[in-house]
């Protein structure tokens, strides 16, 4: 979280923004001077001061790993490709849904989605819920719009239709808890408004932020709102990747067996309504998945 500390030397006010953040095991800070008075746009300046910290630390390593991952898929045959965004879907399928409680081991995933081979003795909804999914992640991946409510709504609705149709597509009009977390979503009359400024806040900034951190942002602002009674998990990580893949970036999958480390920084960000928490977090586990990109240069 940037602070805005004020420095007095005899009888002159100094203002800084000021950054703590853990690198190998220890507290660094970074400040910036802002004035002698506290300026009337501190919050865009905010914004440019993360952004200045990030840009040093990762920015560049984002943009190597699209970079190579680009050269990559112009020498890799288009059947190549397509078998590798099918894996990459199955994988990505398995685990958003597992994360939301799905029983289907990752071979029954595998098996059903690649083979349209039915497991025996699962959840029905399981099984419509993965097929679903795969549905809406090849729609999403064709979609050339910009973000809106509309698609939102449009793959949720795609996403729950034959498993959950009084809930699919629909903005909650109830209140919802998130079992195990100490987060509590919004108020019902909350939601709406809040979409709106979410989305506000998207076309505004779009062009302004790296895609990378956009696209962590667009994942926690709306799985923060929570503006479902059940799927805003799944919502969120693929609107994630609708962000990475629309601007040349490899699509980033969060593993089921990470769930943990998942939900203790999301809930950690929500608590404290601090957005570095989980972009510190998310940014490291991508440099970590594409790192044999950056390996290659």
């Amino acid at each position: 979280m940037v602070a805005i500390r004020k420095k007095t030397i005899g009888n002159n006010t100094y203002y800084y923004l000021e950054h703590s953040f853990r690198e190998k095991g220890k507290v660094e800070k970074k400040e910036k001077y802002i004035g002698k008075k506290l300026p009337k746009n501190i919050e865009e300046l905010k914004q440019h001061f993360i952004s200045e910290i990030y840009r040093d630390k990762w920015f560049d390593l984002f943009d190597e790993i699209k970079d190579e991952y680009s050269a990559q898929r112009e020498i890799t045959p288009l059947s190549a490709r397509e078998k590798e965004i099918e894996n990459f879907m199955i994988k990505f399928t398995y685990d958003t849904n597992r994360i939301e409680g799905s029983k289907l081991t990752f071979r029954e995933t595998s098996l059903l989605l690649e083979k349209s081979i039915t497991p025996n003795a699962k959840p029905v909804v399981d099984i419509k819920e993965a097929e679903a999914h795969r549905s809406v992640f090849y729609e999403m991946l064709k979609y050339e719009k910009e973000l809106s409510l509309k698609i939102i709504l449009y793959l949720h609705k795609k996403l729950f239709e034959n498993t959950k149709k009084d809930i699919a597509g629909k903005i909650r009009q109830h209140q919802v808890a998130i079992s195990g977390s100490k987060f509590m979503p919004p108020f019902p009359a909350e939601v709406y408004p809040l979409l709106m400024a979410f989305l506000r806040w998207y076309g505004k900034n779009k062009d302004n932020i790296h895609p990378v951190e956009l696209a962590a942002l667009v994942h926690l602002k709306l799985v923060t709102i929570h503006p479902f009674a059940d799927g805003n998990g799944r919502i969120s990580r693929l609107m994630m990747n609708f962000i990475l893949n629309k601007y040349g970036f490899p699509m980033l999958n969060i593993p089921y067996e990470k769930r943990a480390d998942y939900y203790r920084v999301l809930e950690r960000s929500q608590i404290k309504k601090d957005e570095s928490i989980f972009l510190q977090w998310f940014f490291k586990r991508y440099i970590k998945e594409f790192k044999r990109y950056i390996e290659r240069m």
